[in-house]
């Protein structure tokens, strides 16, 4: 569809952009606090009272995942009130518990957060109506054949527009489609009445995140911000900015939403491509980080991207899907990118087969064999098992015999084919009644948590080692 208007592309630091006869028209309809939906949805033994004075603006953040909840709390540390909605209660339980995993920079956050009773937490969707700002920030996901899944982006995105109301700003940023902004939301909200730029203001701007690494914390990460209309932009900057240090305006959420996909895609492209250089490297003897490192030292024409298990997350292994679908659909495959994915796919079982190959080599019988599998976080630093290629090597090396254990000291248990499996610990120093080091066959290196002591390693009598790095083991094999 074509953009409303065109603007040249620039980064834009903190903006702040007067609008008065936009902030006037928020002023005029924006409800009391707190709505009676609102002070209905708040948790047990937190109380809500209206405030002295004029009360700050309500901003419902629906999606409290990885993506959703940093946002909500960074709002809220802006001086926002925030209704945080999710549909899943077991989540809402994890929030209120302490169980939500979240960096360790926003952990002290949270915990002052839910004795806020500006900060509210809810299952109800239609409380968005008593919100001046709504982010959507439902998380993207694959089906069981690796497809991607708009029902709950959909189903969100409806019930926002049902319960709308004029003044609000609405701002998508759930990795989708290109076209999701205005299929969502601009097009129905006008079926309403409600156009955007003068009765709503939308655009789209995705999230960029790196858990566990603190140089790219949302704060820091310049945000992309697609709007529906000049005006649009104006009031959607005005909150965004409290994100993000610089927003990086684009002529239309479409723009936007591709810049998403075209950065997902373009890493796992990469990651693809490297973990076939460690292969080709493999065969010739040779280190791939050493290559890497050194190929690296050029300054211009190289980016580094190091090869591992595979990927997980929510990010890198689910998104470019978004873009490949549809564009097959329209019979315009990209086949270069749709080639990368199968080869991240297949990543763990072909660990898999490289720990079976290791096995039968050793003169072992599978079902004789006890593997250990180091790391079932999806990346270091984490907790987050989301698509982890742990749990796939796991289940396939499981599937044939093995018996296999798991380590993660940021995770206690998985859920493999349906059981809990509990995770142990191999150093003798902290628990003498297991396993050790030694009683492994093989001990397959996924992911290390930082700042917690591997030194053991060194007594496994194999190490397949798939972060590439772990020089351990009496033996020590690459993927």
């Amino acid at each position: 569809m074509t953009p409303q208007f065109a603007i040249e592309a620039a980064v834009i630091d903190a903006p702040t952009i007067e609008a008065p006869a936009v902030q006037e028209r928020a002023e005029t309809i924006a409800p009391v606090w707190p709505d009676p939906p609102l002070r209905e949805a708040a948790p047990e033994g937190v109380r809500i009272t209206r405030r002295q004075g004029p009360p700050q603006p309500l901003v419902a953040v629906i999606g409290l995942g990885p993506a959703g909840l940093p946002s909500a709390m960074a709002l809220r540390r802006a001086g926002f009130r925030i209704v945080g909605i999710d549909t899943s209660a077991s989540r809402l339980s994890d929030i209120r518990s302490g169980r939500a995993e979240i960096v360790d920079s926003l952990g002290d956050d949270l915990r002052s957060h839910l004795h806020d009773e500006d900060f509210v937490l809810s299952d109800r969707i239609e409380v968005v109506h008593a919100a001046a700002h709504v982010l959507i920030c439902v998380p993207p996901t694959l089906d069981a054949q690796r497809q991607p899944s708009f029902e709950a982006l959909k189903r969100t995105c409806a019930a926002v527009v049902q319960h709308a109301r004029a003044g609000q700003t609405l701002v998508l940023t759930s990795t989708s489609y290109v076209g999701s902004t205005r299929e969502l939301l601009v097009e129905p909200l006008a079926e309403r009445g409600l156009r955007a730029g003068e009765d709503v203001f939308v655009a789209f701007s995705p999230e960029r995140l790196d858990p566990g690494v603190r140089e790219h914390e949302q704060a820091r990460t310049p945000r992309v911000v697609g709007a529906a209309s000049e005006t649009c932009f104006a009031r959607v900057s005005q909150l965004l900015r409290h994100i993000g240090e610089r927003l990086h305006r684009v002529s239309s959420p479409e723009a936007a939403e591709m810049t998403k996909l075209y950065e997902s895609t373009f890493r796992a492209v990469n990651v693809a491509l490297a973990c076939e250089m460690a292969d080709a490297c493999r065969s010739h003897q040779l280190d791939p980080i050493e290559v890497t490192d050194a190929a690296a030292t050029k300054p211009f024409g190289f980016m580094a991207h190091h090869p591992s298990a595979g990927v997980g997350g929510p990010g890198v292994g689910v998104e470019p899907y978004y873009l490949l679908r549809p564009l097959r659909e329209r019979g315009r495959p990209v086949t270069f990118a749709e080639e990368a994915m199968r080869t991240l796919a297949a990543r763990p079982r072909s660990v898999a087969m490289r720990a079976h190959e290791l096995l039968m080599r050793s003169g072992q019988r599978l079902r004789d064999a006890r593997v250990l599998v180091v790391g079932a976080s999806y990346k270091p630093g984490v907790a987050d098992c989301t698509r982890s290629p742990a749990v796939e090597i796991i289940t396939t090396l499981s599937a044939e015999g093995v018996q296999v254990d798991f380590h993660d000291p940021l995770v206690s248990t998985l859920r493999i084919d349906g059981e809990e499996v509990y995770g142990v610990d191999p150093d003798p120093r902290r628990d003498a009644s297991g396993f050790g080091p030694e009683d492994y066959d093989l001990v397959i290196v996924v992911v290390k948590q930082p700042g917690y002591d591997y030194g053991w390693l060194a007594r496994c009598p194999q190490v397949l080692d798939c972060t590439y790095r772990e020089q351990a083991g009496r033996r020590r094999v690459l993927p």
